[in-house]
This record gives C-alpha cells, sequence and structure tokens, in this order.
C-alpha cells in the first residue's frame, strides 16, 4: 500500500480507529472478530496479526482454540459474518433483529455496527492481502512451513499493442458517450448481459480448498462460499438498485450516526480510492483513467448484484478483457484461489504500482458492496 501513501494514510486512520479508538466494543472483542472475518478466507497472515494483538489487549487465551470456547453472543456473529464474506445479498433484516433481540447475549445496535464493519474490513482486506500475493502460502513440502508467494518482478513484456487497443477503446467510448446517450431501457439489458456474462467467467483455479485445520476452529459451516449473484435456472434475486440505498445518502448518515466519526473515515477512503489517479497507464502519460477505475469498481458491484442506472455497463466489457475479469473476480470473491499466474496474466506491461491500485479499487468496492447490504438490513429493522 505504501505505493499509494495517500491512499495508505486515509486506511491507516479508518484501520486505527476501529482497532483501538474510543467505540462500542471492547478492544480484544475487536482482534477476535477480525480473526474470524480472516479465517472466512483462510488469510493465515491477518489471522496470526491478530491472534497476537488480542493477546496484547488482555483477550483470554483460551479463546484461541476455537468458537466453542468464546462466550455466545460472539458466536452469534458467525451468521452474518459467513453471509457477508460470501452472499452478502441475503442478509435480511431477520438477522439482524435475532441479534439484537433482548436477553443477555444480544448485541446494542452500535455494537453491531462496529462488529459489521470489522468484518466487511477484514474480509476485504484477505482480498488485497491475496491479490497482492503477501499471505504466507502452504509449502507441502516444508512441515508446518510457509512459504510467500513471491510478489511480481515487473519486467516490460512485449505487449504494448495490448494496451494502445485498450486506450483507443477508452477514447471509442468517450466519443460514443458524447455523440448519444443510450436509453434506460438499453443500460437495463447490459447490465443484465454483463451480470450472466460474470457467471462464465471462472478461473483454472476452481478447486475448492478446504482450510486447513489450524483455522477450522474459527470457522462454523466451512463448506459455504460464494456463489454467483444471478445462478443458472434459478429465480434470480432482485437487484440491489444503487439508487434506492446509496453509500452517500443512507449508509454514510446510518453507520455515522451508531459508530460516531467512522462513517467519516469510510468515506474519505471511498472517496481517496475511486479518485486516486496519477494520469499514467503504464509508459503513457496524461491519461484521464476515470472509465477505467469507474469499470473496475462497478463490476465488483455488478458480481454482488449492486446496479447503477446511470451506468452503462457496455463498458466494463469493452475495457475488462477476459483473463482481468477473472482475476477480479477470484480476488474478490475467493481471494484465497488467487495465483501468481492470475496476477501475472493481466495487463502485461503495467507497472506493479498500478496493478496494487487495482487492487485497492477492488478491496474497497468490496468493502463497500458488503457494508450497503447490511446496513439496508439494519435501516429495514429500524423502520
Amino acid at each position: 500500500m505504501s505505493l499509494h501513501t495517500q491512499y495508505l494514510e486515509s486506511f491507516l486512520r479508518s484501520q486505527f480507529y476501529m482497532l483501538r479508538m474510543d467505540g462500542p466494543l471492547p478492544l480484544p472483542h475487536r482482534h477476535y472478530i477480525a480473526i474470524m472475518a480472516a479465517a472466512r478466507h483462510q488469510c493465515s497472515y491477518l489471522i496470526n496479526m491478530h491472534v497476537d494483538e488480542f493477546l496484547k489487549t488482555g483477550g483470554i487465551a483460551e479463546w484461541l482454540n476455537g468458537l466453542q470456547y468464546v462466550p455466545q453472543r460472539l458466536k452469534n456473529l458467525n451468521e452474518i459474518n459467513k453471509l457477508l464474506a460470501h452472499r452478502p445479498w441475503l442478509i435480511t433484516k431477520e438477522h439482524i433483529q435475532k441479534l439484537v433481540k433482548t436477553g443477555e447475549n444480544n448485541w446494542s445496535l452500535p455494537e453491531l455496527v462496529h462488529a459489521v464493519v470489522l468484518l466487511a474490513h477484514y474480509h476485504a482486506l484477505a482480498s488485497f492481502v491475496f491479490g497482492s500475493g503477501i499471505n504466507p502460502e502452504r509449502d507441502p513440502e516444508i512441515s508446518n512451513g510457509f512459504r510467500l508467494i513471491p510478489v511480481n518482478n515487473f519486467c516490460i513484456v512485449d505487449s504494448l499493442s495490448e494496451l494502445e487497443a485498450l486506450m483507443e477503446r477508452m477514447k471509442r467510448l468517450q466519443e460514443e458517450r458524447e455523440d448519444e446517450e443510450a436509453s434506460q431501457e438499453e443500460m437495463t439489458t447490459r447490465f443484465e448481459k454483463e451480470k450472466k456474462e460474470s457467471l462464465f467467467v471462472v478461473s483454472g483455479d476452481t478447486f475448492h480448498s478446504f482450510p486447513h485445520s489450524d483455522l477450522l476452529c474459527f470457522i462454523e459451516d466451512p463448506g459455504f462460499g460464494y456463489e454467483d449473484f444471478a445462478r443458472r435456472g434459478e429465480e434470480h434475486l432482485p437487484t440491489f438498485r444503487a439508487q434506492d440505498y446509496t453509500w452517500e445518502n443512507h449508509g454514510f448518515s446510518l453507520v455515522n450516526r451508531l459508530y460516531s466519526d467512522i462513517g467519516h473515515l469510510l468515506d474519505e477512503k471511498f472517496r481517496m480510492v475511486y479518485n486516486l489517479t496519477y494520469n499514467t497507464m503504464a509508459t503513457h502519460e496524461d491519461v484521464d483513467t476515470t472509465m477505467l477505475r469507474r469499470a473496475l469498481f462497478n463490476y465488483v458491484h455488478c458480481m454482488f448484484g449492486i446496479r447503477y442506472d446511470d451506468y452503462d455497463y457496455g463498458e466494463v466489457n469493452q475495457l475488462l478483457e477476459r483473463s482481468l475479469k477473472v482475476y477480479i473476480k477470484t480476488v474478490t470473491c475467493y481471494p484465497e484461489r488467487t495465483t501468481k499466474r492470475m496476477y501475472d496474466s493481466y495487463w502485461r506491461q503495467f507497472k506493479h504500482s498500478e496493478k496494487v491500485h487495482v487492487n485497492l479499487l477492488l478491496m474497497e468496492a468490496r468493502m463497500q458492496a458488503e457494508l450497503l447490504y447490511a446496513l439496508r438490513a439494519i435501516t429495514r429493522h429500524l423502520t
């Protein structure tokens, strides 16, 4: 992240606030929730980090033996942790009501919002960790050992034509956008087409790796994972129309009201990553990359069933090549399957820092998608 210092400062401010500053949850609980979230994606890098922090902040060591040793109210987060991590569109106000109903193990709404922010943060951070090749990958040849996935040693590959073609498509889309605007009906059709096409974006590494035994203790229902929002042959769920429940108009104010100031910090971070640009693309300078950044962000939301009425999803198909879509879907939906080969296979002539920038966009888009579903359910519970 230090390749993007402006963003890093914003990220650290929000993470420091949710882990260390005044808030509804006790410090050890915050780190344990981080462990529970990271375990959904078998992210040992984050788990190990928060095991240490949990103990340093006075956490009870016995809890680290697994979920059966923790208080029932923490165990009760399992369902929402699982849904947020893999299928956030299934979260309903009933899930919220179950957690906040009166009783000795109930959650107050401020506590629950703090927990939800932590869960979404660490699911998304696991995407960044795997996408950037930070997570220690278990090596079967080393007993109980780890080896680090090497981060891409970038070399200029003779594929400039790929870059030129992408820039040409961006230019053409810009001109078409200025010439004529697609009808609302056409925009809806293009979204549905992109959503359906995302069903066929699967990586070559489609194995379902079962969590290692030392992580299983933090996971309930380990077989539960991502399933496409628009599944084949099923009555698909209603699309989440972004205009009906936006971060800016709804999520931000709710989260800020129940867990003061975190809304401002998250908002700053979302805006920072969305607007972050150096006006470069590989070897080219003075390039407006807005269109490309928006395509990346909106494609993640599309896979989570979130649609923007004012966005032409035809642009996603024009701008994101298949190998990039495979990478995005893997990093966002099942990050533990990400490989270096996937990372190397897209945008081969782009700088490593530009690919890290892609990972930052994917991470924040994912976190925002999870929060929108959870906060919408909380709003429905309140109304």
